[in-house]
């Protein structure tokens, strides 16, 4: 069985961390891996229903997030988490827990996603019908030192899954596409060579080349 590995992506509400974890999810299961999706926000409505947004109960739900991760994870499976989890603390405490964990910070500014803000959460944040809010009321802790740092406001969707999927190669997460072991097989290539021998381009065997140099 394959070992699996919890990647986590964490930033504001609407820098872009469900965006981009569903174009790497597509890409993972491309490639013939076990993927599991914790979303943050589906997180909530079935596994921490009734918690609120004090700090206490945000570390529950993170702790919550990051004990399915690790139970998925040791099992071979590719866990991709996006939450918010604005705390650095309990990302960290998550980190340890998991052990195959690669930290994604998704950086947006605050004014970029106030404009992509469909719902109006941040509107009413600001105007304090919403409290406890991130990046509003309530702090964001960037981390220090994520294993990859995207910027939604400054790339597309797909760059910034391309650069999470190079990242995963590097660490050993995940093996490089297959390229196959040739192109062609050996009667194509034997016809390919003997066509780029009457074009001048290869030397024939006991013969000289083409004399249009």
């Amino acid at each position: 069985m394959s070992q699996g590995f919890t990647l986590w992506f964490t930033g504001l509400s609407g820098a872009g961390k469900t965006t981009v974890s569903k174009v790497v999810e597509k890409t993972l299961r491309e490639r013939g891996l076990k993927v599991e999706v914790l979303d943050g926000d589906v997180v909530r409505t079935h596994l921490s229903k009734g918690l609120g947004f004090s700090r206490e109960d945000r570390d529950t739900n993170i702790r919550r997030i990051a004990f399915v991760s690790h139970l998925l994870s040791r099992n071979g499976v590719a866990v991709l988490v996006a939450a918010i989890s604005p705390y650095r603390g309990i990302r960290d405490e998550a980190r340890e827990m998991i052990g195959n964990f690669v930290e994604v910070f998704v950086k947006c500014p605050l004014d970029v996603c106030i404009e992509r803000d469909v719902k109006g959460l941040y509107e009413k944040a600001i105007k304090g019908e919403i409290k406890e809010f991130t990046g509003v009321s309530d702090p964001y802790e960037e981390p220090l030192s994520a294993e990859l740092v995207v910027e939604t406001d400054q790339e597309s969707a797909d760059k910034s899954a391309e650069r999470v999927l190079a990242t995963l190669e590097r660490l050993g997460h995940l093996p490089a596409p297959s390229i196959g072991g040739g192109a062609y097989s050996a009667g194509e290539e034997s016809e390919i060579k003997k066509r780029l021998e009457r074009l001048g381009y290869l030397e024939r065997e006991g013969g000289a080349r083409g004399s249009d140099e």
